[in-house]
């Protein structure tokens, strides 16, 4: 299976093989900020089965853990497409939303719970 992350545009695109390694959604500050949202939701999918067509600009931060992020984003719209963790560097995290799939698979798990707004209802428990 591929799957396919684009910006606004279209012109920035991550193809992404196989199901993601993780789904996770954050809500720390930073996330908020980044996408302009209550949460950010990151799929991680392993280097090798990701593909980048396109120009884009990038920006680093550090993250609350203390370790580096690089985003990547189009640089005619602005969509944040893709980063790279630098605290796993074997993963390419692409932004859920990109994707506009309805059917991509929902977060597993969920960080920084303490800066959650509080009409943002908590993760259910995984039934298995």
């Amino acid at each position: 299976m591929q799957r396919v992350a684009t910006c606004s545009c279209g012109s920035l695109k991550a193809r992404c093989v196989g199901d993601p390694e993780l789904v996770a959604l954050c809500h720390c500050k930073a996330c908020q900020r980044r996408t302009g949202a209550p949460f950010g939701i990151a799929s991680f999918f392993l280097r090798e089965n990701v593909t980048v067509e396109g120009q884009h600009r990038s920006y680093r931060r550090s993250s609350d853990s203390g370790f580096g992020l690089v985003f990547h984003f189009c640089g005619d719209c602005g969509s944040t497409v893709f980063w790279e963790p630098e605290r796993k560097p074997e993963m390419i995290a692409v932004s859920v939303g990109s994707f506009a799939d309805p059917d991509f698979p929902a977060p597993a798990k969920e960080v920084h719970t303490d800066n959650r707004h509080p009409w943002v209802r908590p993760l259910e428990p995984a039934r298995d």
